[in-house]
């Protein structure tokens, strides 16, 4: 939500958030979506404006000196030249860069952000997954799809944007990765916080609910 849920210039996340993210949005820059978007609160409207109408004339470099550095200046360089990852708009050739068509999400940042999020939620599907392998009173075979549910649908999610990258059609795959693997994680987290921390403190027993688990 926080990260692309201003993509298509409205509140909330839809399937164009997710296309326009990924995919892109042809019809217009990746820096008139963005000032439409996700950034539109970081300037002023009339800065907003005058950047788009110099984008939309081709990104004159006659232009660029006399106002547009300055409109950059006053409204974007505070951290688009000192974070690392992100254009230096100190300079005109990275202006220039995001000023053209949008393609979405460069093959470099979605292998850095794959990467970050498979090994990483991984482990924290990992150690939750083997907290709740000790819930009791949890049919076996449901806490064995409970625990495998978050890996196959992490799966599904970060593959999801390589083939939106490719085709717009399989946006509606991130969604569906990011729910299944919420839900199936949520089930794991309040079963196992309410048998250690309300379970337990209200001395109710299972008996051998752990070792009928086991069989």
């Amino acid at each position: 939500m926080l990260t692309h849920g201003m993509a298509d210039g409205k509140l909330g996340l839809s399937i164009d958030d997710i296309v326009y993210s990924y995919y892109g949005d042809r019809t217009g820059s990746k820096l008139e979506s963005k000032l439409k978007g996700s950034m539109k609160e970081m300037g002023t409207p009339e800065a907003r404006l005058d950047i788009i109408k110099w984008v939309r004339g081709g990104t004159p470099e006659a232009e660029w000196e006399p106002r547009l550095k300055d409109t950059f200046k006053q409204n974007c360089v505070m951290c688009h030249s000192v974070t690392p990852g992100i254009p230096d708009f100190t300079k005109l050739e990275e202006v220039k860069k995001v000023a053209q068509i949008s393609q979405g999400a460069s093959i470099q940042s979605l292998t850095r952000v794959s990467h970050i999020h498979l090994f990483g939620i991984s482990f924290i599907f990992f150690i939750m997954g083997f907290i709740f392998s000790f819930a009791v009173g949890v049919p076996r075979w449901l806490k064995i799809r409970a625990i495998v549910f978050p890996f196959l649908f992490l799966i599904v999610d970060v593959l999801s944007w390589w083939l939106t990258k490719w085709d717009p059609g399989f946006a509606w795959l991130t969604i569906f990765g990011g729910i299944g693997y919420s839900i199936a994680s949520t089930i794991m987290w309040f079963t196992s916080m309410y048998q250690m921390l309300i379970m337990s403190r209200s001395g109710k027993v299972y008996g051998n609910a752990w070792e009928s688990d086991l069989k």
